[in-house]
């Protein structure tokens, strides 16, 4: 089975009504599918990357390309794991978590997307404390990051609730203007404290070594 030889496609993670997982090649395209019908509006661009800044088919050709660059490149030194986000079934979004050095660093950054469609029911907590609790209960992570403009309230108030804290700005050039990113961090000690939802991980005991982690005895 190409489980054998990849194990990450058995890992699990649910919520109370979200699953995150590797998608199938039929799934992935689905998601190229989400991605086409818009992912923000069209006057605004959320990302520090013009990916979505590109006819319809494009945006989805790049979902597509970008999940197959992450399996090909994957090492347990450097790793980013694209989990895509389904909500009875149907693909809605994208959910990652990222690390280099992870063994010694023991630090995690998170990023995401979800379809334009699918915005606005409570779907981005849910699938960001999922990968939290992924990279705190199951790989023993010490500290998650993520980013968000500031202009982006939205993003910025979802850290807030999952107990992340500011960890100063960045600069960037984005479409030839400045944007303004505020870093967040959270620690181990107020991702315990923080009420969030409850989440189920399955199969992780085989992709340890994946992830840079001695595999269970």
């Amino acid at each position: 089975m190409l489980s054998d030889h990849w194990p990450l496609l058995g890992l699990r993670l649910r919520t109370d009504r979200l699953e995150l997982r590797l998608p199938s090649d039929e799934e992935l395209a689905d998601l190229g599918d989400v991605a086409a019908a818009g992912v923000h509006e069209p006057d605004r661009m959320p990302f520090l990357s013009g990916w979505t800044d590109v006819p319809p088919a494009q945006r989805a050709r790049a979902v597509v390309q970008q999940h197959w660059l992450r399996r090909g490149t994957w090492s347990p030194a450097d790793w980013a794991l694209t989990l895509v986000v389904f909500d009875e079934g149907r693909p809605v979004g994208v959910q990652t978590v990222s690390a280099k050095g992870f063994a010694v660093t023991r630090e995690v950054r998170t990023g995401s997307w979800l379809g334009l469609a699918h915005q606005g029911h409570g779907f981005g907590r849910e699938m960001r404390a999922a990968v939290l609790h992924l990279a705190f209960s199951g790989l023993g992570a010490e500290e998650a990051t993520s980013a968000a403009f500031t202009d982006n309230p939205a993003s910025l108030a979802v850290s807030a609730r999952l107990g992340y804290r500011p960890d100063g700005i960045q600069r960037d050039d984005v479409q030839g203007r400045p944007r303004v990113s505020q870093r967040l961090r959270l620690s181990r000690a107020d991702w315990e404290r923080a009420d969030r939802p409850a989440v189920e991980l399955g199969g992780l005991g085989p992709c340890l070594p994946e992830f840079g982690l001695a595999p269970l005895e």
